[in-house]
């Protein structure tokens, strides 16, 4: 951290300087943080306690939950704490820190939906060896490798950024550290630090993307030959929750961190939609459109209540 002896800490510049609206996005978020705590911990519990949700389905489902909760718990806490305090800083570790958990949980979830595509392909397309090819040891493997593959990542983008110097007071126009708004704001020449990022977004990117849309392909074809339109409804609102998950994702990460920056508004969305609302909206997502969660909730209700 010697690089980093002349600046000890960044000032964020936050959603807005009035004191009004900044009383307005504090109520927001707070909701949304607590809807984001709510559901993903009613999901954490409905899949844990009902058995007819011990599937590698809702295993991976389960692991997203808890994923969420951690995801939204690196930038909303320090959000809602800046929306309250007049000097919105962060630490240059703080900062550091921020980062490597954006890109480990991000990076996770990432992986994660990749997985869970896979699943649904087995499920659609290979009914019949479903179990073999789905086996709860496998299931474990993908998701610890997806842990893995992601803080790998989240360390080396960090260990890159420690070696950044800044020179003067800084100002991060956003309101949390992510690295596309972080590197120009050194004094360094970030130029290969730009390419490293653009070429990991692109591999992290295509390298979970790709898998996901070569199993859709083969879904679709799959269940284009169900004669039944039942079976074709069934089988395709199964995937649906899914899809809607990985077009929210994926659209708004990839637009965040592969578009120059701006500090515009474009910018902030960006960073909100996946970081924030796709967190809250997950578990609704997946309830609402899911029988079997419905009625396990059911079931969950009338056993405690």
């Amino acid at each position: 951290m010697r690089n980093h002896s002349t600046v000890t800490e960044f000032i964020l510049l936050g959603l807005s300087t009035d004191p009004y609206i900044e009383a307005l996005l504090f109520v927001l978020f707070l909701v949304v943080y607590f809807l984001t705590l709510m559901g993903n911990l009613m999901m954490l519990l409905v899949i844990g306690t009902d058995s007819h949700l011990h599937t590698p389905m809702y295993f991976f489902l389960g692991n997203l939950s808890f994923l969420d909760l951690c995801f939204s718990s690196v930038t909303l806490p320090k959000l809602l704490g800046d929306l309250l305090s007049e000097k919105k800083t962060i630490s240059v570790e703080g900062c550091l820190a921020q980062v490597f958990f954006v890109f480990s949980t991000a990076g996770t979830e990432a992986f994660l939906l990749s997985v869970m595509a896979y699943d649904r392909y087995a499920a659609i397309c290979h009914p019949l060896l479903y179990g073999q090819m789905m086996s709860n040891q496998l299931c474990v493997k993908m998701v610890l490798t997806s842990w893995g593959l992601a803080s790998l990542n989240a360390v080396v983008i960090v260990l890159l950024a420690i070696n950044l110097d800044f020179c003067e007071v800084q100002t991060i126009q956003h309101y949390t550290c992510e690295l596309p708004s972080l590197l120009p704001l050194s004094c360094s020449d970030i130029s290969i630090h730009m390419d490293i990022l653009i070429c990991s977004t692109l591999l992290h990117g295509l390298g979970t993307f790709l898998p996901i849309f070569i199993s859709y392909v083969r879904i679709i074809a799959t269940i284009l030959n169900i004669s039944s339109t039942t079976g074709r409804n069934k089988a395709f609102s199964t995937c649906s929750s899914h899809l809607i998950a990985v077009i929210l994702f994926f659209g708004s990460g990839l637009v965040r961190y592969l578009m120059p920056t701006s500090g515009s508004s474009l910018d902030f969305l960006a960073s909100l939609q996946y970081s924030v609302v796709s967190p809250m909206l997950n578990p609704l997502i997946y309830s609402l459109k899911n029988k079997d969660v419905k009625t396990a909730l059911k079931r969950t209700l009338e056993k405690y209540l």
